[in-house]
């Protein structure tokens, strides 16, 4: 990690995301000092779907598997905090614990499925997956969970506390880009890479192609997971809403609108997703067309999104 900025510092690109990443860890004292605690909310929230978008980055940025069903981790992990809160289990730890489990159990099953179509064939068998997990709770509470407390780490997290909350996001996303750019510069992510591109020559090199996507697949599905944790923990109320698929179709538009395929680009497509939404439905009701009319420029004239651009100036 330390090397891939040593190397890329001196570009324009690096120099902005390394000022990007040292403005995220001052940001509660500069929020703090101009009297805006809102802001610091605001930010949470994007970082905690920077996350989920960096987890489904994995598979399908890296791995071509274009996954309609990535909010489903989402609401895996923040009924993992809310269903024990519900029974006063407040323990951070058991909930953590829940999340991660629940969370590889359910991409193990579905990824095993869905991992056998390719295609658009996988987008919508991912998409069904989650549509029944949505519906599934749906029946059971539509009308959602409120979370009274946060989670509990005694003597360790003080989550109640928006700045430690924040510092505990923060952390766990400088924690998935060092485990992404480990990931793909190692031989397993050479293997998933080479998947993408072409199987068939993977396979004739010796590679269990489906083991290693498989894999990939759960690791996803676990960061997800734990996105969802902080995001219940975050919102003190989860509903079903929050895995339907279309909370899918805005991650894969934040990782498009970032850069498909690059450790930072999911980052600045959450950030610029989110905040483009908080000013543009300020402005109109009708801002939805406006923000799919910037994405569709962004795609046509941006190679390589937000990322690219960067890129360019850096050359």
């Amino acid at each position: 990690m330390l090397a891939m900025w040593k190397k890329h510092l001196n570009t324009f690109a690096g120099k902005f995301y390394f000022a990007v990443l040292v403005l995220l860890v001052l940001a509660p004292w500069i929020f703090e000092l101009i009297d805006q605690p809102f802001y610091l909310d605001l930010l949470s929230r994007v970082l905690i779907l920077a996350i989920a978008a960096i987890s489904l980055n994995l598979i399908m940025g890296y791995g071509g598997m274009v996954s309609l069903g990535h909010a489903a981790y989402l609401g895996i992990g923040a009924y993992c905090v809310g269903i024990p809160a519900y029974y006063s289990e407040y323990s951070g730890f058991m909930q953590l614990g829940y999340t991660i489990f629940f969370s590889a159990l359910f991409a193990l099953i579905t990824g095993a499925l869905s991992l056998r179509t390719k295609g658009v064939y996988f987008i919508m068998i991912t998409m069904a997956f989650t549509q029944m997990v949505y519906f599934t709770f749906v029946s059971i509470e539509d009308d959602g969970l409120v979370i009274d407390l946060r989670s509990e780490f005694p003597g360790l997290l003080n989550l109640e506390n928006n700045t430690t909350l924040y510092y505990a996001i923060l952390g766990f996303l400088f924690l998935c880009l060092i485990i992404v750019y480990r990931l793909v510069n190692a031989r397993f992510g050479k293997v998933i890479i080479g998947s993408k591109h072409n199987e068939k020559r993977m396979l004739a090199l010796g590679y269990p192609t489906y083991q290693y996507r498989l894999v990939c697949y759960v690791i996803s599905g676990v960061m997800c997971g734990i996105a969802g944790f902080f995001l219940g923990n975050f919102t003190s109320f989860i509903s079903p809403e929050m895995m339907d698929w279309t909370r899918s179709g805005e991650l894969i538009f934040m990782i498009v609108m970032g850069g498909t395929g690059t450790l930072m680009g999911p980052l600045l497509g959450a950030g610029v997703f989110i905040l483009l939404e908080e000013w543009l439905s300020n402005i109109t009701i009708y801002w939805h067309f406006i923000f799919g009319v910037m994405l569709i420029l962004l795609v046509l004239f941006g190679k390589g999104g937000l990322h690219g651009l960067l890129s360019m100036r850096s050359r």
